[in-house]
């Protein structure tokens, strides 16, 4: 993505600090923790490689479309997982979005973006505007369950994660 540098690299920081968190919670003893937690990682890391600042490093002109395959492949995942959760339905706007993104990064001239589809581009910071806000207000504490639960078990440090993500996604966005 193409932006200051400064908040590039606080970016490529948040998305690669949340993608090992949830590499973390992959060995999770609840399956469905374990199974977002892998998507979720994903997305950090291939946020992070994204949002690495072009006057740092420019990418190979294969890299767009290579992301492009990998989202393309992490969004079909997720519509055959919403099946049984409705999570899953934000794992497949926000691989649809990097798969938009890196269409937009490859097809630009001198990959410098900007030639995005203004209404699609809209809509998709709409969608996560509204994720931010939602997950922001599910951060707001609540009574501890009963027994002890493992840090990677943790599902506010989830949900931050989440928001990370979702902040870290409208900040590309906004560059595109």
């Amino acid at each position: 993505m193409h932006g200051p540098a400064s908040p590039g690299w606080l970016l490529v920081a948040l998305c690669a600090a949340t993608g090992a968190y949830c590499l973390l919670r992959m060995r999770s003893s609840v399956e469905e923790q374990r199974r977002a937690a892998g998507g979720e990682a994903l997305m950090g890391f291939g946020m992070a490689a994204m949002a690495v600042p072009a006057a740092v490093f420019t990418p190979p002109s294969w890299a767009w479309p290579a992301y492009a395959v990998v989202f393309g492949a992490a969004a079909l995942r997720a519509l055959w997982a919403a099946r049984a959760s409705a999570h899953h339905l934000h794992h497949l706007v926000g691989a649809s979005a990097m798969v938009y993104m890196a269409v937009v990064m490859a097809t630009s001239p001198g990959h410098h973006g900007g030639a995005g589809i203004p209404a699609l581009t809209g809509a998709l910071l709409l969608y996560f505007t509204g994720y931010v806000l939602l997950s922001g207000l599910r951060l707001v504490p609540v009574a501890a369950g009963g027994g002890a639960v493992g840090w990677g078990d943790r599902p506010e440090v989830a949900r931050a994660c989440r928001l990370s993500m979702g902040i870290g996604m409208l900040g590309m966005l906004l560059t595109l």
